[in-house]
């Protein structure tokens, strides 16, 4: 069944089908074998482009619909869609502390560290992470490194070190 025949216009049809009935001008079509109507053909059609039109206004609504839900803050006035206070403070609540950017060698003291950088700053704070990688193997620390492939279990300590010299920074 396509989209367009629903109950009331498939009705509609039945209804021009029997108001054409007794009408003249009924043609047989040689190759089905089937009866047919030329106006009534036409008067189909032209009802059939028009509920396709129709369904697809419908939907094209229902999506705008949908998309301006989606898309409505809540808000209203000038600051709809704009950063404003209660945004900005719902945002800094869930924004970590600092975000850690890379890893590295210190060629001074030949030891790892890690680069972070504060979070809503410019500001990034290079952290010395030798006591974090004490208790996995050489190629473990160079892979963490070199590639940034880490344990969760170290990773968990190089977030706890960083933290620390974040908020000693931060005094």
């Amino acid at each position: 069944m396509p989209k367009w025949a629903n109950p009331p216009r498939q009705l509609y049809l039945a209804k021009l089908t029997f108001d054409y009935l007794l009408a003249s001008g009924w043609q047989l079509d040689l190759l089905t074998g089937e009866f047919y109507h030329p106006q009534l053909e036409k008067l189909y059609q032209q009802n059939i482009a028009y509920w396709q039109e129709d369904d697809r206004a419908e939907l094209w609504a229902l999506w705008q619909a949908e998309q301006k839900a989606m898309h409505r803050l809540g808000e209203a006035g000038r600051t709809k869609g704009e950063f404003n206070a209660i945004s900005r403070d719902i945002f800094f609540a869930e924004q970590p502390q600092h975000y850690i950017e890379a890893f590295g060698i210190n060629i001074l003291a030949h030891r790892p560290f890690a680069k972070v950088r504060l979070s809503s700053s410019y500001v990034c704070l290079f952290v010395d992470i030798g006591d974090a990688l004490r208790g996995i193997s050489k190629n473990r620390k160079r892979k963490a490194i070199r590639y940034g492939k880490i344990t969760p279990e170290v990773k968990t300590e190089i977030d706890k070190v960083c933290s620390l010299a974040v908020r000693e920074f931060r005094r």
